[in-house]
């Protein structure tokens, strides 16, 4: 069995041979899981009002800053194996 860091990386090459592209509420997801999962908490400054997709992107990112690494990425690749099967 592979350990979960194996299945995050295998996940994450998995989301880019996706038969579609997700809608932008699953891709601000997997964005969010995948920062947690590999730089923990959102730093830095959140992005001004007019970088509307930087914005969405931090506050996707930000939400999840009570979940650990190893839970984003039991989430990320949950998430991976989902679309994978619609």
């Amino acid at each position: 069995m592979a350990t979960l860091e194996e299945q995050f990386t295998q996940a994450q090459l998995d989301v880019t041979a996706l038969g579609s592209r997700p809608d932008s509420d699953t891709l601000l997801k997997l964005y969010a899981l995948y920062k947690q999962a590999t730089k923990g908490d959102a730093t830095g400054e959140r992005p001004g009002g007019f970088d509307f997709v930087g914005r969405a992107k931090f506050d996707a990112w930000d939400a999840l800053k009570e979940i650990s690494k190893q839970d984003a990425m039991r989430e990320y690749v949950a998430l991976v194996k989902k679309l994978q099967a619609e």
